[in-house]
């Protein structure tokens, strides 16, 4: 199988430069600050009461993994935002596609190259994480989910910072706009969910008044809306926390929260759909890539027949 060229290139530039080891620095010296400060709390807290509390650790896995995901999250579109619009600004990305090389070798090479520094962060950082291990809760299974996730929402921010890079000419354009996108996503979908349980609320004190029945006869739930979490890396993450916290069921907080009390092949699969989902978007944000990178293709080709 032929090598990807912008990959190789991009892999030896980034390897060679000091920008990836001090983002690896930066990363897991934060990761490993929490954990120990955690980790000095829990011990202090055996000294002074003589009694170890389990579910202490288990907070502290909760906490850090919480600040990886979203160190993540965060880290994944400041690499990938300004892949290719970065390439317009330094007048390159036409000489790149004069060669042989395709649109999509293009949008592929620098979306892995993204990828794989992020894949390096997950690995160097599993360190922190594994600390819990020491003292029981989390099985090698619980941290194959987690390394899924954190995949998965590194793969779905990468292709949406490619795809705006794709689509726009300058690369803080393209940044401003993959973050608000971004933030739409996790946040959007929260806060329509709790918009619409406070209507449901509403409408039920109003229903209530109205006829004098109790106002705890019906519980208030925003609908349908609770499946816009399905596109959410946020509502994927807690949902496996809280399965590895002991919950009834990966969804039950997320569930209880908007009032959701039905019981499907979603909700049962919640974690599975939701990455399947994510995974497809992501795929689908490439493609828009792909074809917004082909035309700058298409017309170096044909200025060269000219």
């Amino acid at each position: 199988m032929m090598r990807n060229p912008v990959f190789s290139r991009e892999m030896k530039v980034g390897s060679r430069s000091v920008r990836l080891p001090l983002i690896i620095l930066l990363f897991n010296g934060i990761l490993s600050l929490v954990t120990l400060l955690n980790m000095y709390s829990a011990v202090a807290q055996v000294r002074t009461t003589a009694a170890i509390q389990y579910s202490s650790f288990m907070n502290m896995y909760e906490f850090v993994t919480t600040i990886e995901f979203i160190l993540l999250m965060f880290i994944v579109p400041a690499v990938t935002a300004a892949s290719i619009s970065g390439e317009r600004e330094r007048q390159t990305l036409e000489l790149m596609l004069t060669t042989q090389m395709t649109a999509s070798q293009v949008v592929f090479g620098k979306l892995m190259s993204a990828l794989s520094t992020l894949l390096l962060l997950i690995v160097s950082s599993f360190p922190s994480v594994a600390m819990v291990f020491v003292y029981g809760g989390i099985t090698w299974t619980d941290a194959v989910s987690l390394l899924l996730c954190y995949i998965t929402v590194a793969f779905f921010a990468g292709s949406l910072g490619i795809c705006f890079s794709a689509l726009f000419k300058r690369s803080t354009i393209s940044t401003v706009v993959t973050y608000g996108v971004l933030v739409a996503v996790v946040a959007g979908t929260y806060f329509i969910n709790k918009f619409t349980l406070s209507l449901s609320a509403m409408n039920i004190n109003n229903t209530a008044a109205a006829y004098g029945f109790g106002e705890n006869a019906v519980k208030p739930t925003s609908g349908g809306f609770f499946y816009l979490l399905l596109l959410n890396p946020a509502s994927t993450f807690l949902a496996i926390l809280n399965g590895q916290a002991g919950g009834n069921t990966p969804l039950s907080k997320l569930k209880s929260s908007f009032g959701m009390t039905a019981t499907n092949f979603v909700t049962e699969n919640w974690v599975i759909v939701s990455i399947l989902i994510q995974l497809a978007l992501a795929a689908l944000l490439i493609y828009i890539a792909v074809r917004c990178v082909e035309p700058v293709k298409r017309r170096r080709r044909g200025n060269k027949h000219k």
